[in-house]
């Protein structure tokens, strides 16, 4: 028995493979949220729903120098990105901290950071989805014509920029409660999606909106996306990709914050 002890006492540790356990997690991650109608369906539903009632069915105008349903489809594309990852790491961030789920997930041998890429993951592969969706279908019904290089472009712009509303979503589920989150959500969801000229073109805007709609984040990453196709306000792009970078350091350091005082109060 001793010598048995002995030999175990002297194997290698093996380092826990941290890809291996981020890949494992966003699987489930994914799968839970593929399981919840209110999520799935919501995501997908609500930005095809616009693009088929203002793009194929009253979208017989141009916007500028495009027509309406290839412009939608970056309006709605970051639309349905900012959803996507607003209660994809949001709500499932607050419900969880309220059924103690974190602190068993903090108390585990995982790396307390899986868990938090898992969601961002799940965000991303919801994104693309979303954002895949729409061009097919602009492209089916829509008559719209993207190169396979522009396709890709808006599509890899469109997800890359998911990334910031993950982080803003880290940050509000730390300081929501589970039944204040979709609420909160929605209050900067919402306002931020018209302010920035998803719903509306931003040249339509009020001119005070307008002014509101250079420092939030949707506006810089439609203006992101409408260059690819072709129908930016202009300005160099490099703006738009720093204030993103900006916004997420800002919004991770919220979450950092809640982070922190969530692991004081459960000591």
């Amino acid at each position: 028995m001793a010598t048995t002890a002995t030999a175990i006492g002297t194997l290698p540790l093996r380092r826990p493979n941290l890809i291996a356990i981020c890949a494992k997690e966003a699987k489930y991650e994914f799968l839970k949220c593929l399981r919840l109608p209110m999520y799935s369906v919501s995501t997908l539903v609500f930005p095809l729903m616009f693009y088929v009632l203002f793009g194929l069915v009253m979208g017989k105008q141009t916007i500028g120098n495009i027509s309406t349903t290839v412009y939608l489809i970056p309006a709605y594309g970051t639309f349905a990105v900012m959803g996507a990852s607003l209660f994809g790491t949001a709500a499932g961030l607050a419900s969880e901290r309220g059924l103690g789920w974190l602190q068993v997930k903090r108390a585990s041998p995982m790396p307390l950071v899986a868990y938090f890429l898992a969601k961002v993951v799940m965000s991303l592969i919801f994104s693309t989805i979303d954002v895949g969706a729409l061009m097919v279908l602009g492209m089916t019904f829509g008559g719209v014509h993207l190169g396979a290089l522009t396709a890709a472009k808006l599509l890899g712009t469109l997800v890359a920029g998911s990334i910031p509303f993950c982080a803003m979503g880290l940050g509000i589920g730390y300081l929501a409660t589970p039944n204040s989150a979709p609420a909160v959500i929605n209050l900067f969801y919402l306002p931020m999606s018209f302010c920035a000229g998803l719903w509306m073109p931003y040249q339509f805007l009020p001119h005070f909106v307008q002014r509101i709609a250079l420092v939030l984040p949707p506006y810089h990453l439609s203006q992101l996306a409408f260059n690819v196709v072709g129908a930016g306000q202009g300005g160099p792009m490099a703006i738009h990709w720093q204030t993103l970078a900006g916004f997420t350091l800002i919004c991770l350091g919220v979450a950092w914050v809640g982070h922190q005082r969530d692991q004081k109060a459960n000591g």
